[in-house]
């Protein structure tokens, strides 16, 4: 027999030498579903934070995605041409005379 189990055995046979073994059953009995309870309650915890955080990261990434094809699409003020300046615009047919060389 280990050690721990003997160690126990001895606390019991005490116990029930004392006439006190029905309390230090029901005592133990608390110990031990207090523990499970308390093991249950810090797993779920754990999950649903979990759970959180990946669909905090996911709806990151969806916004993320979105803002990076709305961009895409967007129109680049850059690359605009002044047709102030006298730039044309690409694509644009050519005005008379234009494009001839003199």
């Amino acid at each position: 027999m280990t050690p721990v189990f003997l160690f126990i055995l001895i606390l019991l046979l005490i116990a029930a030498a004392f006439g006190v073994l029905g309390a230090v059953l029901k005592a133990a009995l608390v110990l031990a579903l207090g523990l499970i309870l308390a093991f249950t309650a810090l797993i779920w915890g754990g999950w649903w934070y979990a759970k959180r955080r990946v669909r905090r990261w996911q709806q990151d990434l969806d916004r993320q995605l979105a803002e990076k094809d709305r961009r895409r699409r967007a129109i680049d003020v850059r690359h605009v041409p002044n047709e102030a300046d006298g730039e044309r615009p690409t694509g644009a047919p050519l005005e008379p005379g234009e494009g001839e060389r003199p």
